[in-house]
């Protein structure tokens, strides 16, 4: 569910896990393990910008050209290896187009910050998550279903 909503609300997580007795305390922890689901997409992504920054520079400082044009999410890259076996350990889900896009999005945004020095400031992530807020997608009816995996 992950790959389509990075910010599901109480409501979705309601519809989508009809099996569960929600409660006061059990839906706090379903929207913690979406939190704590973010907080591994939002580090991989800084992981992932940092190390293209150090790569952009030369020893003397200078920026190498072309380089941000490589900083890409694509199914054969390590960052979407790394996703992929996170968030679908057993391979069973096709990864969505549009989360790469969003993955794509967040690691550009990311990247940005970095090389500009926005992230001095220490509410530097605030924007970005803004932004991937937006670009939720709808889940998939076939996520309601019992026994799915959706292909």
């Amino acid at each position: 569910m992950f790959f389509y909503a990075r910010y599901p609300s109480s409501n979705t997580l309601k519809t989508y896990f009809p099996d569960v007795k929600f409660n006061r305390c059990v839906t706090s922890q379903m929207i913690k393990w979406f939190s704590n689901f973010r907080e591994f997409f939002y580090i991989q992504m800084e992981r992932f910008a940092r190390q293209a920054v150090r790569e952009a520079l030369t020893r003397d400082g200078a920026p190498r050209l072309g380089r941000e044009s490589q900083l890409r999410v694509g199914r054969d890259t390590e960052l979407y290896r790394i996703l992929n076996m996170h968030y679908n350990k057993s391979n069973v889900y096709q990864v969505p187009e549009r989360f790469i896009e969003v993955s794509d999005v967040a690691l550009r945004e990311f990247h940005s910050a970095i090389w500009t020095g926005r992230d001095s400031d220490p509410c530097w992530k605030k924007g970005i998550y803004k932004i991937i807020c937006k670009l939720d997608s709808p889940v998939p009816d076939a996520f309601r279903l019992p026994g799915c995996p959706v292909g």
